[in-house]
């Protein structure tokens, strides 16, 4: 008998994602990168992330960026959702770089207009969300929960509608 985990074409198999009100501001960059590797691992088609500046999420790490490598194909789209993204271009600049590479299907929208205390701290997908409802205690919720989901997606494309094109992957100039 073989060990199917040793076979090039099967994937390692990841930890489930958590569910539930978890705390730590650790925590919440750890569970950007396995839901990134997780994004990568089973394909998801769409993910959103929004943020006021993503200044503490760890998207310009080798592994994130190794990890939305690895999700990048024809018919994705990651919908990135902010207020100031130059934090963004200063703190994660593999990120940046990953972006223009992948550019047809990055979308980027800023809205200045909320204030920071109703603006989302979120990562979305159709199999799974996750919220962080308090940032200076780091405390997220993380759910598989269709309710939840649905309401997330609403409050997101609310700010998503409400916002404009940003994060050009090219400047041009004369």
């Amino acid at each position: 008998m073989t060990d199917a985990s040793n076979t090039p074409d099967v994937p390692n198999a990841l930890p489930p994602l958590p569910e539930g009100r978890l705390q730590g501001r650790l925590l919440f960059a750890d569970l950007v990168r396995q839901s990134l590797s997780t994004a990568a691992a089973e394909g998801w088609p769409r993910l959103v992330l929004c943020d006021p500046d993503f200044a503490d999420w760890p998207l310009g790490e080798r592994a994130v960026v190794a990890s939305l490598q690895a999700w990048a194909r024809r018919g994705r789209v990651l919908q990135l959702l902010g207020q100031d993204f130059g934090p963004l271009r200063r703190q994660h600049p593999r990120f940046v770089q990953w972006r223009v590479a992948w550019a047809h299907l990055v979308e980027v929208r800023a809205c200045g207009s909320a204030t920071a205390e109703e603006w989302p701290s979120a990562i979305w997908s159709p199999f799974w969300t996750l919220e962080r409802i308090d940032k200076s205690h780091g405390v997220v919720v993380a759910s598989r929960d269709a309710r939840r989901q649905v309401g997330l997606a609403e409050r997101l494309d609310y700010w998503w509608q409400k916002g404009t094109p940003s994060l050009p992957p090219t400047t041009l100039g004369l």
